[in-house]
């Protein structure tokens, strides 16, 4: 009897083990903010609330439970000139309405990590694909949210750097504030975002930025691929700096 109760528990141990090295998240976050000379103190501190905002809003904790897997896992990088990007928040699974509160508490704390410099969106996105390699779990989806209020003026043109980091089967999504740059979600639709439902949300200026965060976050969380339409309406492309 002893023998079989061993074997239960043996059997029962390996079957705990195996379903934690298949346990995958529904989606892999990189959240990059705009730190660069162009956003004061007052917009980062917008841009951070507005982040701590949505992961304790309980439509976004919602979202997070009734994915297919149930966890996210989600970092935080500063960034502004092309050799300047800083995590602020190592990566961090959610999978309850406690992990997304105390989240949400370190977003709301966080520090400015970077210099004052440039906009360098394609440093953004170098740093951001490579921080997956750190990911504490495997994800069905590896998302970049690249927020942005100007146009990629420093380090590797950006296009490039879109191109290369979604043929990893990265999808570059983006929000734009509309801050000195009054067609930004433009130039972001058409020269930084790509991959499978690639999508530009826009938000009117940094007051803004909490409603646009928290609508492109549940899409995000979500998956909700939509086809990318080139807006025709958009103004004549500009070359980047």
């Amino acid at each position: 009897m002893r023998s079989l109760a061993t074997a239960l528990f043996l059997h029962l141990l390996l079957l705990t083990v195996a379903h934690a090295q298949s346990a995958r998240a529904d989606l892999n976050l990189v959240i990059a903010m705009d730190c660069s000379w162009s956003v004061n103190g007052s917009e980062y501190a917008l841009q951070a609330g507005g982040v701590a905002a949505a992961f304790s809003d309980p439509e976004v904790l919602q979202a997070i439970v009734e994915g297919y897997h149930g966890q996210i896992s989600v970092l935080v990088i500063h960034w502004s000139t092309s050799g300047t990007q800083k995590v602020a928040i190592d990566w961090t699974t959610i999978t309850n309405p406690g992990d997304a509160i105390r989240f949400a508490n370190r977003a709301a704390r966080m520090g400015r990590q970077t210099v004052n410099g440039g906009t360098s969106i394609s440093g953004a996105l170098q740093f951001s694909q490579l921080s997956f390699e750190t990911a504490p779990t495997r994800a069905d989806r590896r998302v970049i949210d690249v927020i942005a209020d100007g146009e990629n003026n420093d380090g590797n043109r950006v296009e490039t750097t879109r191109d290369s980091v979604v043929r990893e089967g990265t999808t570059i999504n983006a929000l734009a504030v509309i801050n000195e740059v009054s067609y930004l979600h433009y130039y972001l639709r058409n020269r930084v975002i790509g991959g499978p439902g690639a999508f530009v949300e826009r938000a009117a200026d940094y007051f803004d930025f909490k409603r646009a965060f928290k609508k492109k976050l549940l899409r995000e969380i979500k998956g909700n691929l939509v086809t990318h339409q080139i807006d025709r309406s958009r103004p004549p492309n500009r070359q980047d700096g």
